[in-house]
């Protein structure tokens, strides 16, 4: 486990059981992971939210705290993307696809795929970020 305070640099190290998973992906899903880590940290320090970062299902997991909601990153069994997942309780998926699902493929009321074999959508992945990392917060302010 590793606390990333929100003041720290955007990119560190990675946990050592994180690490592990990372890689014991495929080369062109791992690194299409490690991009997705990134950016979540990237995010969550332009906010500036507190993550840990743990595994949560044998998957690398990024917890705000109360502000929000997990944040994990997760392979399909094909190979052909690296899903962003979050609670399936929250309506989060639901409000990115009405919102973004042009630019986004989703998996039912828990996942984003982002597909491994093209560009990076970050803007659009930044947002759907930064509500799952703000979700509680949002939540108690109406």
């Amino acid at each position: 486990m590793l606390i990333v305070p929100a003041d720290a640099s955007p990119v560190g190290a990675i946990p050592a059981d994180v690490s592990l998973v990372f890689d014991a992906m495929p080369q062109p899903v791992r690194m299409r992971a490690l991009e997705l880590r990134d950016l979540v940290l990237r995010v969550a320090a332009q906010q500036g939210t507190t993550l840990e970062e743990t595994l949560k299902w044998g998957e690398p997991a990024y917890l705000p705290g109360c502000a929000g909601t997990t944040v994990r990153i997760g392979a399909d069994k094909v190979g052909a993307h690296v899903k962003l997942l979050v609670n399936c309780r929250t309506s989060l998926v639901q409000d990115w696809q009405q919102m973004l699902g042009a630019r986004l493929a989703f998996e039912g009321s828990r996942a984003i795929l982002v597909p491994v074999d093209r560009d990076l959508d970050e803007e659009a992945l930044s947002i759907c970020i930064a509500a799952a990392l703000t979700y509680h917060r949002r939540k108690r302010t109406g």
